[in-house]
């Protein structure tokens, strides 16, 4: 077998398929990649070596990623007997009854998980430094920030411990650190994949499931694997025509693609973001696409005030609910000083506020979508600036807000696209002078991932990203 380090899942259960390695085999040659590379990373927070161990031994399930270790971010997806912290004091002891059904549909696919990777406390922030779990770092450069929320699972990724690792999205969780760690991150449709049994409604449809990945096939697949509606979900996206996997390597046709590196709340672009998406945008034109620059005019101050009140209140009942499991009530000691000021600042908000908010957001999906009548695709900068220094976002006698505010300057453009519901992906297409990664936004119509798949397929045929190997790497 080849080494494991250098296949995507797509590969690795083609060869447990065909008898040539066992599941146990490369379960331990995960854990063996995970314990060389996690403490340089600390992606890795919590390990589940016994239950995989006993997992790999069998039975498995056979599905389309049978005996491939995994790895499962500690925010929101439980696992049934293992400890989910949320990146938080409240809940660093909680250990869940129950399987999210997300998990449910992992372990039907064949995965076998293998830890807890590190996340932001309550999956806040775009930067994973939590006080509870300590810091994440870059495996291109472990002075710098992995992004977040998914920070954990996409150093982990991009070091070549899994090759692919799930991860959530409400503000841009997968997209943000897919391109701080220079690998692929797919956010789906509102609803395509569940948020059951103890979410339903979160945040009015911001966050959503789903995966980082080193290759687009795996992010196909494995959205194959899981997506489809769950009795109960307050979403149901329009139905896929065919498999994601066949959309990987299809004709995506001549799409009409609108690219704008203009900020709508009006922050500075730095010029190694710039250069990526003028960059993507010629490699789109070269590859046969109608390229013209030209977005949406949207209304940014209304737009971030608006989403800042679903993220505050959202995070207000979050906290509550913890609490309650916790047979307490929330208090300024359980959480850090940015959560607790948002915790406040979504008891301050009145009812008729945040349907207002909802209501303004739901206008700007009205407004993108007839945007994108006569486009296919809006290109833009995944981030505003490369990936930060590590401690970037601490307080150092500022604001507990100030985290949130930098954040804005950090994170334009991702949050637009968990307001509308569309799917977006973070392509790794680029490398600053200094040898950071820099991502590549792409967003389709609602419903449209094959679109994005296909896109992706042609992207990552001319441009091939998997073999990039970043300074901390387990061979």
């Amino acid at each position: 077998m080849t080494t494991a380090t250098f296949q995507d899942a797509t590969a690795l259960a083609e060869q447990v398929r065909a008898k040539q390695v066992k599941p146990i085999e490369l379960l331990e040659a995960a854990i063996k990649r995970i314990e060389q590379v996690n403490p340089q990373l600390n992606g890795v927070v919590h390990e589940m070596y016994d239950l995989a161990r006993e997992a790999a031994e069998g039975p498995l399930p056979e599905g389309p990623f049978t005996g491939v270790p995994f790895l499962l971010k500690d925010l929101q997806a439980c696992y049934a007997g293992v400890r989910m912290t949320n990146g938080c004091r409240l809940t660093k002891d909680w250990v869940p009854d129950f399987d999210a059904e997300l998990v449910k549909r992992h372990k039907r696919a064949g995965l076998i998980t293998i830890g807890k990777t590190n996340t932001p406390e309550l999956g806040i922030l775009c930067t994973t430094e939590p006080e509870l779990l300590g810091p994440a770092k870059n495996a291109w450069n472990t002075e710098r920030i992995t992004g977040g929320s998914s920070g954990g699972s996409a150093t982990m990724v991009a070091a070549g411990a899994v090759p692919m690792a799930h991860a959530n999205d409400g503000g841009g969780s997968i997209r943000i650190p897919a391109s701080c760690c220079g690998i692929f991150g797919l956010k789906p449709t509102r609803g395509r994949n569940p948020l059951g049994p103890a979410i339903g409604d979160s945040m009015s449809g911001l966050v959503c499931e789903h995966a980082v990945t080193r290759t687009v096939r795996d992010s196909a697949a494995l959205l194959d694997a899981t997506e489809g509606y769950d009795p109960g979900d307050p979403y149901c996206p329009p139905p896929k025509m065919r498999p994601y996997a066949e959309e990987v390597g299809a004709d995506p046709g001549r799409l009409r693609i609108a690219f704008t590196t203009k900020a709508a709340t009006g922050v500075p672009v730095h010029e190694e973001c710039l250069k990526a998406v003028h960059d993507a945008a010629k490699l789109c034109e070269k590859l046969g696409h109608d390229v013209a620059e030209d977005g949406p005019e949207l209304d940014g101050g209304a737009m971030a005030q608006a989403w800042m009140t679903l993220w505050a209140v959202g995070m207000a009942q979050t906290m509550d609910t913890f609490a309650g499991l916790a047979g307490k009530k929330a208090t300024a000691a359980d959480f850090e000083p940015c959560t607790w000021a948002l915790y406040q600042m979504g008891h301050a908000t009145t009812g008729p506020q945040y349907l207002q908010a909802v209501e303004r957001l739901q206008s700007v999906a009205r407004q993108i979508a007839l945007f994108m009548n006569d486009c296919d695709i809006i290109l833009t900068p995944t981030l505003a600036e490369p990936p930060l220094a590590l401690g970037t976002f601490d307080l150092d006698g500022r604001s507990p807000m100030y985290p949130m505010a930098r954040a804005g300057q950090f994170v334009p453009f991702t949050p637009i696209f968990n307001a509308t519901g569309q799917p977006a992906m973070s392509v790794p297409l680029h490398w600053s002078a200094g040898g950071l990664p820099i991502g590549t936004h792409f967003v389709a119509r609602l419903g449209e991932e094959d679109t994005l798949f296909r896109l992706a397929g042609q992207l990552e045929q001319a441009r091939p990203w998997a073999e990039k190997r970043p300074p901390v790497f387990a061979e």
